[in-house]
């Protein structure tokens, strides 16, 4: 890289930290912090779940999937554009009216005003789990673009980009959140979409000359196994439905249709989106050849190999706004789970609002350090993310999906369900990295929906009279 580009990229760290001061004075009260003011239109809801969803798995992990298996690669972001449609079809509505109704700030408020206060504490500690994850994954993806582009190493890019990402969502909040998504969107698309695929053209060829250099298996859509493939839709989509993060843009969104409308608008800007995933993966197939020697980098080989001065700059840029742009949002979820749902709801009712916007912050800080932890231990992308659906997605679907369409689960057999998910989960993903083989080979995420799902009939069967709920 050359002096242009470290100067693009010194002047956009510095501008997302500035907005994040910028944002911190514009907060008038703990639900600017945390869901921007209950003001938001749906082209802002849409740049809200792109930069969300559409992070360093989507970007870096989807070219790296590519590279290794062709299209397959694909089905990561096949699965955020199909969740992002259900989710707006389905529940945006409903839940943007419950949570303007009883005043929600996040998923567990939610969870409380439909169960009770102990289904709250298991719901918050799997949400909690689950975004620390997400938040490490892109953190990891972060530092995986830094240490190959700029060329520091693994540790110091992680601590670089960790720094910038939990400053600026720390001071500034879900206002910082969204100001600096507008820019990482339009950076996003223009950088990947626009300057990316020409790019890729230039130097590997058009598509007939992709399909006549690379093998037949690259275009199998089912090539990395249709059991993997299954297991990695569902729990994605199912994540939609039972992320903070989505109840939490419902919650920002100025109305229903606003809600609904901006995860609809999301699911067609996804598509280029996966399209240019999918063609620099390709091209860099057909560039670089023997996949030990690159392996996951490989989109920041590609584009230090082929991309003009100035050029790589902007890409570095563009990938990295689609990084913290998804990890900011993980930090913020995780920290109002602990402000809102733990300490606020379980240690201090009373806490002062102004006292609460400053323990928010800290918290933000703390869980961008836990995430920068797992980040270090945890280094395969697309791995540590899954890890993190599977854990939200398994237990949390089921009562979620029957809170929001009546009031006939106990809070019991919702709690016992979510509880004894989440540990199946867990237990499962350890045996099988243990190395137990059998029946630990499956999935963790069909133990843990299967669980889920007993439980949920059983308990509920159990104590038929209908409970009465306080969801309307």
């Amino acid at each position: 890289m050359g002096g242009l580009d470290y100067t693009i990229l010194t002047v956009y760290l510095a501008l997302l930290v500035a907005i994040g001061f910028w944002a911190k004075r514009r907060q008038k009260n703990v639900e600017d912090y945390y869901v921007a003011g209950r003001r938001l239109g749906p082209l802002t809801i849409a740049c809200l779940w792109i930069a969300a969803w559409i992070g360093g798995a989507a970007v870096v992990g989807t070219s790296a999937r590519v590279y290794e298996y062709g299209v397959t690669g694909v089905w990561y972001v096949i699965a955020q554009a199909t969740g992002c449609v259900l989710f707006g079809l389905f529940v945006a509505a409903r839940i943007k009216t419950l949570g303007d109704r009883h005043r929600h700030l996040t998923y567990p408020d939610f969870i409380e005003q439909h169960y009770d206060s102990r289904t709250r504490i298991v719901a918050t500690a799997t949400t909690v789990l689950a975004f620390t994850a997400y938040s490490a994954g892109q953190l990891a993806a972060a530092a995986a673009i830094l240490q190959v582009m700029v060329g520091w190493d693994y540790e110091f890019a992680l601590l670089v980009a960790g720094a910038i990402v939990i400053l600026y969502t720390s001071i500034g909040g879900y206002l910082a959140v969204t100001y600096t998504d507008w820019i990482q969107v339009a950076l996003l698309l223009f950088g990947v979409v626009v300057v990316g695929i020409p790019v890729a053209i230039s130097a590997a060829g058009g598509w007939g000359d992709l399909r006549a250099a690379l093998p037949d298996t690259y275009y199998d859509l089912g090539a990395q196994g249709w059991d993997r493939i299954a297991a990695l839709v569902v729990s994605m989509v199912l994540a939609f439905f039972v992320g903070m993060d989505s109840f939490s843009r419902c919650f920002a969104a100025r109305d229903a249709a606003a809600a609904r409308n901006g995860a609809l608008l999301a699911a067609v800007l996804i598509l280029p989106l996966a399209v240019a995933a999918v063609w620099l993966g390709l091209a860099a197939a057909v560039l670089y050849p023997d996949h030990a020697a690159v392996g996951s980098s490989v989109l920041a080989t590609f584009v230090m190999d082929s991309f003009p001065p100035g050029l790589k700059g902007l890409m570095l840029i563009a990938v990295l706004s689609a990084i913290m742009s998804t990890a900011d949002i993980c930090i913020l979820t995780s920290s109002a789970n602990y402000t809102r749902d733990i300490h606020q709801r379980f240690i201090q009712p009373d806490l002062p609002e102004r006292e609460m916007l400053r323990l928010g912050m800290i918290a933000s800080v703390v869980v961008g350090g836990l995430s920068m932890l797992l980040a270090w231990k945890m280094r395969d992308i697309i791995d540590i993310l899954q890890l993190g659906f599977t854990i939200n997605a398994a237990g949390l679907f089921l009562p979620t999906v029957a809170a929001l369409y009546g009031n006939r689960v106990p809070a019991s057999a919702a709690f016992w369900s979510i509880g004894a998910s989440l540990v199946t989960v867990i237990a499962w993903r350890i045996a099988a990295d243990a190395g137990a083989g059998g029946v630990f080979a499956i999935d963790p995420l069909w133990p843990g929906l299967a669980v889920s799902a007993v439980l949920l009939a059983a308990l509920t069967l159990a104590q038929r009279p209908r409970v009465a709920g306080a969801s309307a």
